[in-house]
């Protein structure tokens, strides 16, 4: 009878797929060498791996069954195809954490299988182990305003720490992340990339969170969603009416008349030239122009004399 590699797993050949991975799992964590120091513990942790790499293949195990360990290694007959073909030879890769990776998922296989109340039991001992996440790696998104209006996509590139193959010492590594940035976000939005950030033994990867700095703009202020304009006029524009153009961030050029008196409080109000909203990018704010009258700085006496002739006019 072939039964070594079940008695590595303790189960028999009678045992499911089902209770082989729950064999190995118990095991591998049981034996792993970041776990168990004991002599003797990496070689039963590779002897795990060779033992589940073969029990969980069904054509593996279906010629272990039948021609044993040799048979499985030195290849076997094969019944049909070409006459005196023969099997391939199985040769296990030697690599256990890579069986081991593969089985649980990711470069850190401890990461994300403990929790605030799992109880694992190496070794005979009971170890309450807390996940907990890594801190948060925050950066700056500076944006300007144009990127905030039309949209846009940015590639940033950030340093963190990833664990290696061993599964105890870290690396510093370089990733490019992708953000797309939509219309209307507003500073001190949070863009989250969830778990792409520093890692650690036992710890949940922390996340990457970009948050958005709008950059000054020469023509316009930002006020939530609106756009603040101001331009200079003289006081006979102010008194007189004037049109003002103004230039879009879209490239587009606006001309507003104005026909009432731009007294110092006077704001003109121009309905859907703002900024896109982030939750309805087809509404848009409103542009508000202010105006920054110019005083003449002296008059003649004949000036002031037609002046006070034309504001004292009743028509």
């Amino acid at each position: 009878m072939n039964n070594e590699y079940y008695e590595r797993l303790e189960v028999n050949r009678n045992a499911t797929d089902a209770d082989i991975k729950k064999a190995y799992r118990r095991l591998a964590l049981k034996y792993h060498p970041s776990r168990n120091r004991e002599p003797g513990s990496s070689e039963i942790f590779i002897q795990l791996g060779e033992a589940y790499d073969v029990l969980s293949d069904p054509q593996k195990k279906a010629t272990y069954d039948k021609f044993g360990e040799e048979g499985l290694k030195s290849g076997i007959p094969v019944e049909y195809g070409h006459s005196g073909a023969w099997s391939s030879k199985y040769i296990y890769h030697g690599n256990p954490d890579k069986t081991f990776r593969q089985f649980f998922g990711g470069d850190n296989p401890f990461a994300d299988f403990y929790t605030n109340d799992l109880l694992l039991q190496f070794g005979g001992l009971q170890a309450g182990v807390v996940k907990k996440q890594y801190p948060p790696i925050e950066r700056d998104l500076s944006l300007s305003l144009e990127d905030l209006f039309h949209g846009c996509t940015k590639k940033m590139k950030i340093c963190r720490r990833v664990m290696n193959e061993d599964g105890r010492s870290s690396t510093i590594k370089d990733k490019i992340l992708t953000v797309d940035v939509k219309p209307g976000w507003k500073e001190g939005t949070q863009i989250i990339f969830s778990k792409e950030g520093d890692q650690g033994v036992n710890s949940i990867p922390g996340d990457i969170v970009f948050i958005v700095k709008q950059k000054s703009h020469p023509l316009f202020t930002r006020l939530h969603d609106d756009l603040l304009y101001n331009v200079k006029i003289s006081l006979e524009m102010a008194l007189t009416g004037f049109c003002v153009v103004v230039p879009t961030l879209d490239d587009r050029q606006l001309n507003i008349p104005i026909n009432e008196i731009a007294h110092p409080a006077y704001r003109k109000v121009v309905t859907a030239e703002g900024m896109p909203l982030s939750q309805d990018p087809s509404q848009r704010g409103n542009l508000i122009i202010s105006f920054d009258i110019q005083f003449p700085e002296k008059l003649s006496a004949e000036k002031k004399h037609l002046i006070k002739l034309a504001l004292s006019s009743k028509d």
